[in-house]
C-alpha cells in the first residue's frame, strides 16, 4: 500500500472532472475507536466536512457501517447522506429505503443465541453482547487478555450447531464477533448495488468511487473497488486489499478535507 498523501497530485489529474461517490466507515474512520461504541464521537469539524462535502453536487456520500441503522444514523446526525447499517443489510438515504430479507427463523436463532452468551459470560467482566436486531456483536475489548481463549470458546460453542446448518454467519472484527444472516451479503455488494442505482441515475460523466475503513469487513468492499477506484485503508499493515492507507482518523479527515478544497468546484453534477 501507498501513504496516500504523498500521491495528492497525481491523484488529483486522475479525477479531474469525475463525479466522486465516497464510500466511508465510521468506527475507526470518521470517529475514533473508544472501549464501548455508545462512547464513539464524531467531531464537529468532521460533521461540518462531511455536510459540505453531502451537500455539494459534485459528491455522493454514503456511510457503510458494522452498526444498526438507526444507531449509525443517530451518530452521524445529517442529511442527503446515504446510510446503510448492519454491513449492507439495512440503507436509508434520498430516495432509497431496504432492508435484505432474513431467512424465516432467523431472528429466533439471535435471541437464542444471544440468551446463551450472556448465561455463558456472565461472569467475565469487559465482555458484553450488542442486539442490532439483524445481528449480534460479542465485545471483548475491555476483557482481560487472559480471558479472551475462553471467551472465544464460549462463542464457538453457542453457534456452531447454527453455523453448521447455515442458520447464520460469523465475521470476525477488531475485538469484536458477530454473528450475521446466512446471505451472501456484504460491503462489498451494498457499495456495488449503490453504484449501479447511482450510474442508472446518472446522465454523463464517469462516477469514480473512493472507499475509506479500518476493519477487515471493509476488506470485501476493497476488493470488488480494486480496479474502479480509491480504495483506503485506515492504519497501519501489509495486508489490505486497499491500494492506499491513511495512519488513522485524523489523516482521514485531511484526505476529505483535500478532496473538497481541490476537486469541488471541477467536477461533473450527476444529480
Amino acid at each position: 500500500m501507498r501513504y496516500i498523501l504523498n500521491d495528492l497530485e497525481k491523484i488529483k489529474k486522475n479525477l479531474a472532472g469525475k463525479y466522486l461517490f465516497l464510500f466511508l466507515d465510521c468506527d475507526g474512520t470518521l470517529a475514533h475507536i473508544v472501549d464501548t461504541p455508545d462512547k464513539a464521537v464524531i467531531s464537529p469539524e468532521t460533521k461540518r466536512l462531511l455536510n459540505s462535502l453531502a451537500e455539494n453536487k459534485n459528491y455522493k456520500v454514503a456511510i457503510i457501517s458494522g452498526r444498526a441503522l438507526a444507531d449509525i444514523k443517530e451518530k452521524v446526525g445529517l442529511k442527503n447522506i446515504i446510510y446503510s447499517g448492519n454491513h449492507g443489510f439495512q440503507i436509508e438515504g434520498p430516495k432509497v429505503k431496504h432492508e435484505m430479507a432474513v431467512p424465516l427463523n432467523y431472528k429466533n436463532v439471535l435471541r437464542r443465541i444471544k440468551i446463551q452468551l450472556e448465561d455463558k459470560l456472565s461472569g467475565i467482566k469487559g465482555v458484553f453482547v450488542e442486539d442490532k436486531k439483524l445481528s449480534l456483536a460479542l465485545h471483548f475489548r475491555l476483557a482481560d487478555k487472559r480471558q479472551i481463549p475462553f471467551i472465544k470458546t464460549v462463542f464457538h460453542e453457542s453457534v456452531i450447531l447454527y453455523l453448521v446448518r447455515n442458520k447464520i454467519k460469523i465475521s470476525p472484527g477488531k475485538k469484536i464477533l458477530e454473528i450475521m444472516p446466512p446471505v451472501h451479503w456484504n460491503k462489498g455488494k451494498i457499495v456495488l448495488w449503490l453504484l449501479a442505482r447511482q450510474e442508472a441515475l446518472s446522465k454523463n460523466g464517469k462516477i469514480v468511487p473512493i472507499y475509506i475503513g479500518d476493519d477487515l469487513t471493509d476488506e470485501d468492499a476493497f476488493k470488488v473497488l480494486k480496479n474502479r477506484g480509491l480504495t483506503i485503508f485506515v492504519g497501519s499493515t501489509n495486508s489490505s486489499h486497499a491500494k492506499y492507507y491513511v495512519k488513522d482518523v485524523k489523516g482521514v479527515y485531511v484526505f476529505l478535507k483535500w478532496i473538497l478544497n481541490n476537486q469541488g468546484e471541477k467536477q461533473i453534477c450527476q444529480n
